[in-house]
This record gives structure tokens, C-alpha cells and sequence, in this order.
């Protein structure tokens, strides 16, 4: 075989990144930003990559873009390539260089206003030429991220089964109502209590709305959801207007408008520091170690914090 690829490849592979970006993002002017290019330099090469392919991969969706069915395929296809050789430069550039890097880190929305930005900044001050790019999301979709070449590093809640983790500590869940609510003074409460109270939760993909849904059901009743929402901030700011009331972890600052109900049983949900299946850039173990050691203290102060 005289040819090792055909014109149509040839012309794809300088491109395949702008694509790649834009598949993920969803929305050019995010896709143009993560890759450090002009809005106007990406959608000639989105277009560049349509002329090479021949269909169009691309449609307009109000602000965003959607992939067409073509569009979808092409990004099946290609992703773990783009992904694979992103990974065999860093994997280079680091080995070159192990004082610099790129690490992709991912945490939970439950952590990150005191502990992940103490955390973050302490280790920037030992390695100031290691770059972050940071994702902040609920934690199944951190762990599809980690597993599929996303992310280098994430610290999920709970800590999953099927990636190499290290277990950083446990994060208790406690009843959380307004200040003026008929439960706010009890010191202690049973979950069969709360079967007439009305909820504001996480949407149904979330671990931490799994977990009180099956807890609500081994208590005999299904909770009644008022209020769905993914902001831990704004959902706190509910429950203190006694909207309703709240199964979550303890806010990193202080919330005075909440009052705190340790419920009885056992209330805790791992916290896990995950690598992915692959040899981590020596700028990645390096953070990774700097969580491993640290972790538990910057977990306290933050805990003890918001209480």
C-alpha cells in the first residue's frame, strides 16, 4: 500500500481538535476559549473540517450547536484518537519538563468555596508552572470524565469501584432546615419523620438524590420533591426561606439563615481521590500527591468552618 492515508485524512487531522472541542463544548464560543484560538479562526475550521469530510456535521441550536446524526458518529469515532494524542504529548512535554504540565482535575459542587481552592493555591505556590484546568460537576460525571480520558484526576463523593482510588475521608449528610422551622431546636431526628415534609433535592442524576431517595424508601415513604436543583448554594438559600427542607453535606461557609438536624443511622458517603486507568504525568502525581498528603486538614478546616 503505496499511500498510509487518503486526501480527506490528510486534510481532517490538523482539524480534528477544533471539532473535537466544539463536539464537546456544544457552544463555539466555549469550544474557541478552551483552545485559546479567535471565535471567527474555529468556525473556519469547523467548516474547513465539513468541506473535508463532505456532510455537514454542525446545526445551529438557538446559542448553541448540536451535532447532526453525522456530526454524532464522526465524534464516536474520533474523540479517544484526539484524547489518545493529547495524552502522548503531555506524557512527552512532562517528561521533558516534570517542574511543568497540564493536569485536568475535576471536583464535586458539595466541595470547592474553602478546601479546594486552599488546597489548589498551596500546591500552585510549589509548583507555580504546572497548569490546572479545572471541572467542577456532580460526581457520576466526574467519573465518566476520569474514565474516558477527561479528566487526569478527580476527587468524586462517593469514590467509585472500577478506577484506582484512595480513599480521602467520609462526608457526613445531616438534615438542613430554616432557622424558624418546627424541627430546627430537635437535636437528633429519625427519617420516618420527615415523610410529610416537602423537599428540595438534586435532580435525579445526582448520587446525593439517589442516596436520600433509598433512604427515604427504607423509611417507608417516598420523599415529595418541591424544588429541583443542581446549585448547592441556591438550594441552601431555599431551605432558608423555608421553602423546604434539605438532606446535604455541611456548607463550607457559614449558612446563618440554616439550622443543622443530625438524623440517626449511619449518614456518610466515601470521598475518594480517582486516577484513570493509565500512567499518570509526573505533573499529575505530583498533585495527586500533594491531595493524598494534605487532603484530610484542608477537609477539617472547611467542615469546621461552616458549622
Amino acid at each position: 500500500m503505496d499511500e498510509l492515508s487518503s486526501p480527506q485524512v490528510e486534510a481532517l487531522i490538523p482539524l480534528l481538535a477544533a471539532f473535537d472541542a466544539a463536539a464537546d463544548e456544544g457552544h463555539i464560543t466555549r469550544a474557541a476559549q478552551r483552545l485559546g484560538v479567535p471565535q471567527s479562526s474555529l468556525s473556519r475550521r469547523l467548516k474547513a473540517v465539513e468541506q473535508a469530510v463532505g456532510v455537514r456535521l454542525f446545526q445551529p441550536i438557538g446559542r448553541r450547536v448540536a451535532l447532526t446524526a453525522a456530526g454524532q458518529e464522526l465524534f464516536e469515532r474520533t474523540r479517544g484518537l484526539v484524547s489518545a494524542l493529547g495524552d502522548a504529548v503531555d506524557v512527552v512535554r512532562s517528561n521533558a519538563d516534570p517542574e511543568s504540565g497540564l493536569v485536568r482535575f475535576g471536583f464535586p459542587f458539595s466541595l470547592g468555596p474553602v478546601s479546594i481552592p486552599t488546597m489548589l493555591a498551596d500546591f500552585h505556590t510549589g509548583a507555580p508552572r504546572i497548569r490546572l484546568h479545572l471541572v467542577q460537576a456532580h460526581g457520576t460525571a466526574l467519573v465518566e470524565m476520569v474514565r474516558d480520558g477527561r479528566l487526569d484526576l478527580a476527587v468524586t463523593i462517593p469514590a467509585p469501584d472500577d478506577l484506582p482510588t484512595l480513599i480521602l475521608g467520609y462526608q457526613r449528610l445531616d438534615l438542613y432546615v430554616a432557622t424558624d422551622h418546627r424541627l430546627a431546636t430537635r437535636t437528633e431526628i429519625d427519617l420516618a419523620e420527615l415523610a410529610d415534609e416537602p423537599f428540595i433535592a438534586n435532580p435525579p442524576t445526582y448520587h446525593l438524590r439517589g442516596l436520600v431517595d433509598s433512604w427515604c424508601a427504607a423509611a417507608g415513604f417516598t420523599p415529595h420533591v418541591g424544588f429541583e436543583i443542581t446549585e448547592f448554594d441556591t438550594l441552601r438559600a431555599l431551605v432558608a426561606q423555608n421553602m423546604g427542607i434539605a438532606i446535604l453535606p455541611a456548607p463550607e461557609t457559614p449558612h446563618p439563615g440554616l439550622n443543622r438536624v443530625p438524623l440517626t443511622g449511619d449518614r456518610d458517603r466515601s470521598i475518594g481521590l480517582v486516577t484513570g486507568n493509565h500512567r499518570p504525568t509526573p505533573a499529575v502525581q505530583r498533585l495527586r500527591d500533594h491531595i493524598a498528603t494534605h487532603a484530610m486538614s484542608y477537609l477539617d478546616r472547611a467542615r469546621h468552618r461552616g458549622r
